[in-house]
């Protein structure tokens, strides 16, 4: 379309949006390359959404949202998803127990032969949320980078005893029981299980 008649007053909105397009309005961006350190299944959810045209917002307003979102855009590009089996809403309550336990979750910490003790506890349902992440993340985590990772259920929550080698005693201390319960990038990929139906 001539750019004289892209001037013209009274342009319809489908001509106007033609022109937009012919003048590169709603170009796509390029995806951003990969930070370097981020595991490769981090990088194939960052580039399985869609980029979005420029000037459009991006935000989609909630976290928990936006990493349902995440998942359901993997599945749905993957020719090979079982749809029979895809339960997205133990993904949701997955995040709730997330959410939960970072926001509502008290722990008292204390020293023990080689590392820490964290003691977890919360009110009410918060309780079983604890539960299911610290004995999840402590299953998961055990062992890696020749640190021990020890869970039980207590009143209220749950126990964590973590133990490391001795060059990594101040990390324990510094990250504390949140900073070792964000380790590892298997969160994304407990995500995606979990979505699909199956155990992790």
């Amino acid at each position: 379309m001539s750019s004289a008649l892209c001037k013209r007053p009274g342009l319809s909105a489908l001509a106007f949006a033609a022109c937009l397009a012919q003048s590169g309005a709603f170009a796509q961006e390029p995806a951003p390359a990969p930070m370097a350190g981020h595991s490769a299944m981090h990088g194939a959810m960052s580039h399985a959404q869609t980029p979005s045209p420029a000037g459009m917002p991006t935000e989609v307003g909630q976290g928990a949202f936006a990493a349902i979102g995440e998942i359901v855009a993997l599945l749905a590009a993957d020719p090979d998803t079982d749809w029979s089996k895809v339960d997205i809403d133990a993904l949701r309550q997955h995040l709730v127990d997330m959410n939960a336990v970072t926001l509502q979750a008290r722990a008292a910490r204390t020293p023990v032969d080689g590392g820490l003790r964290f003691d977890v506890t919360g009110d009410g349902p918060v309780a079983d949320s604890i539960r299911r992440m610290v004995l999840a993340h402590a299953a998961m985590m055990n062992g890696v980078d020749g640190w021990s990772l020890e869970a039980a259920s207590i009143p209220g929550g749950a126990s964590l005893i973590v133990r490391a080698p001795a060059k990594d005693a101040a990390k324990v201390e510094g990250l504390g029981f949140f900073g070792i319960l964000a380790l590892g990038m298997h969160h994304q990929m407990h995500h995606l299980m979990l979505a699909r139906g199956k155990s992790f």
